[in-house]
């Protein structure tokens, strides 16, 4: 069963029904017990960085999500926001710390000619791997973001996909079981179905 973590994130039920499409076995929870017995979790988010880190420490989640992700036998996802909560800081929200679970900072998207913010749309990936969460891809699958703040890693060896936007942008992350996207994979047609059901997969490993 994969844990969808409740804590009133927007894109929640698009991500259940996106799983629940490609027959996994998914369950919305608010519970950190229903967490604690989970094949795979998986954190979604939009909206500001600040008030994402509030709600989710008022659902009383967040000692559940950080143990099992430091207890790294199970596949997680963190999806959006979800992906930026799990690191130190964000200049969106000025000191608020993040969940620390991977070294890195999240930045505002600067101004560059020709370019909008938030960046709204479908951005190419370049791979860093084609394995876990990314197998079976092309190379440069295009996938859909929304997004005015990006990921810059602390450690480079944790990051599985870049995309560029004004700037070179840490798309998503990989530390062990952990994953996280700076993307919708939800949103993102077939592309993004194959990784749901690449990340289906691992908890059934």
């Amino acid at each position: 069963m994969i844990a969808v973590i409740d804590y009133g994130a927007g894109n929640l039920q698009s991500v259940r029904k996106a799983l629940s499409f490609i027959g996994a076995d998914v369950c919305v929870t608010k519970d950190p017990q229903v967490l604690s017995r989970a094949q795979a979790a998986v954190l979604p988010g939009v909206g500001a960085f600040g008030d994402a880190i509030k709600s989710l420490h008022a659902s009383g989640m967040t000692g559940a999500i950080c143990d099992f992700v430091r207890e790294g036998k199970r596949p997680f996802l963190g999806i959006c926001v979800g992906l930026q909560m799990l690191f130190e800081e964000s200049e969106e929200s000025p000191g608020v710390p993040g969940l620390g679970l991977l070294p890195g900072k999240i930045l505002k998207i600067p101004p560059h000619e020709g370019l909008k913010v938030p960046h709204m749309g479908w951005n190419d990936l370049d791979l860093l791997t084609h394995e876990g969460l990314f197998s079976g891809l092309a190379p440069h699958p295009y996938v859909y973001f929304v997004h005015s703040y990006y990921l810059r890693a602390g450690n480079p060896s944790d990051v599985a996909a870049t995309t560029e936007y004004g700037v070179r942008i840490d798309a998503a992350v990989h530390h062990g079981k952990l994953w996280a996207t700076q993307f919708h994979p939800e949103k993102s047609g077939r592309v993004g179905l194959q990784i749901l059901r690449n990340f289906a997969a691992m908890g059934e490993g």
